[in-house]
C-alpha cells in the first residue's frame, strides 16, 4: 500500500493529523487539520511543531510549545497522551481542541509520533480515529493481519525478552506453494481470497502467545514463543496440515493450496538479519525437497 493511499484515507478523516519526526519537524498534515486551523499544508509541513504555528497554551495560559509540550514528553518516553488545549487560529482566535498522541516505532524505537485534534471535544470520535490510524500504520488492509512494520517492532522486542528474560522464540517464513502459477490461472482476485481464507486460519490456528503477520505478496512471518525443537515441528506441521485440507469453494470447484514453511529458533548471538536468513534458507530447503512441507534449522 503506498504514500498516496494513507493520504487519501487520513485526508477523509475528519480530526486534524500531523505527524512528526523524532526531531519535532512535521512531516504530514491532513485536509481536516487545514481547515480546523486555517493553515494549508504548505505553511506547516517542514517546520518545527516548536516553531509556534499552533502557539498551544493551557488552561492557566504556559506556553505548552516552549515549556511542557505533551508531543514533545510522548517523544521522549513513548507513552500515549490526551490534553485539553487551546491552539492559535490562523485567523487570531484561542480554539479550543482536545489533543491526543501516540508514538510511532519502527524496530523497537521511537522515530516520530502522531497527533490528532478536533475544534470540540468528543473523545469517542478521538479513540476510533487513533484506531484507525493504528490499523493503517501496523496492519495489513487485504488480511487483517500484522503487517511487516508490525512484525519488526515485535521481533526486536522479543529479542529485548531474550537478554532480560532468557527466554526464547521461533521464527517461521511461510510461503504459498505455486501462488504465481494460482494467479495467472484464477485471477487475482480469487488470489486475494485465498490469502484471506489462510490469514483467517493462521488467526484461529496458533497458540495464544504467538502471532502471525504477512511479510509481504504470499509470504507469511510466524512468531512462536518459548519453543523447543519438537514443539516446533509439531505446531508448524498442523499449520501446513490444516492448510493443504482447507479449501475455497469457487463456482462449482474446490480450490485448495499447500504452503511451504522454513522455521528456526532464536540463537544466543542471533539478530533479526541472522535469524530470517537461517529461516530463509529452511524455506528455500522445504521448496527443493518437493514442497508442502516443513523445514527447521
Amino acid at each position: 500500500m503506498n504514500s498516496n493511499f494513507y493520504k487519501y484515507v487520513l485526508d477523509g478523516v475528519k480530526d486534524g493529523v500531523y505527524f512528526v519526526e523524532k526531531d519535532r519537524k512535521i512531516s504530514f498534515w491532513n485536509k481536516s487539520a487545514e481547515n480546523i486551523t486555517g493553515f494549508k499544508t504548505s505553511e506547516v509541513v517542514g517546520k518545527f511543531c516548536y516553531d509556534n504555528i499552533l502557539n498551544h497554551v493551557d488552561e492557566e495560559g504556559t506556553q505548552l510549545c516552549k515549556n511542557g509540550c505533551p508531543l514533545h514528553k510522548t517523544l521522549q518516553d513513548g507513552k500515549e497522551r490526551s490534553n485539553t488545549v487551546y491552539f492559535h487560529h490562523k485567523d487570531g482566535h484561542r480554539v479550543e481542541s482536545q489533543v491526543f498522541i501516540m508514538p510511532i516505532y519502527e524496530n523497537g524505537e521511537i522515530i516520530g509520533a502522531v497527533e490528532t485534534f478536533s475544534q470540540l471535544i468528543d473523545e469517542e470520535n478521538l479513540i476510533k480515529d487513533m484506531e484507525k490510524l493504528k490499523s493503517l500504520a501496523y496492519y495489513d488492509q487485504l488480511t487483517s493481519l500484522p503487517n511487516r512494520r508490525y512484525l519488526d517492532d515485535q521481533i526486536a522486542i522479543k529479542f529485548k525478552e531474550v537478554d532480560l528474560m532468557k527466554s526464547s522464540f521461533a521464527v517461521a517464513i511461510i510461503d504459498v506453494d505455486h501462488f504465481k502459477n494460482f494467479n495467472d490461472t484464477y485471477g487475482h482476485d480469487i488470489g486475494d481470497k485465498v490469502l484471506q481464507m489462510l490469514a483467517k486460519l493462521f488467526k484461529h490456528a496458533v497458540r495464544g502467545d504467538d502471532f502471525v503477520g504477512r511479510w509481504g505478496g504470499e509470504e507469511f512471518v510466524a512468531v512462536l514463543s518459548n519453543v523447543d525443537h519438537k514443539q516446533l515441528e509439531t505446531i508448524l506441521n498442523r499449520l501446513r496440515m490444516l492448510v493443504e485440507t482447507s479449501s475455497l469453494r469457487i463456482s462449482d470447484e474446490e480450490i485448495s493450496v499447500t504452503i511451504s514453511i522454513g522455521s528456526t529458533i532464536v540463537e544466543s548471538k542471533d539478530s533479526a538479519e541472522t535469524i530470517f536468513k537461517r529461516a530463509d534458507n529452511m524455506l528455500y530447503k522445504a521448496k527443493e525437497n518437493g514442497r508442502n512441507r516443513v523445514e527447521i534449522s
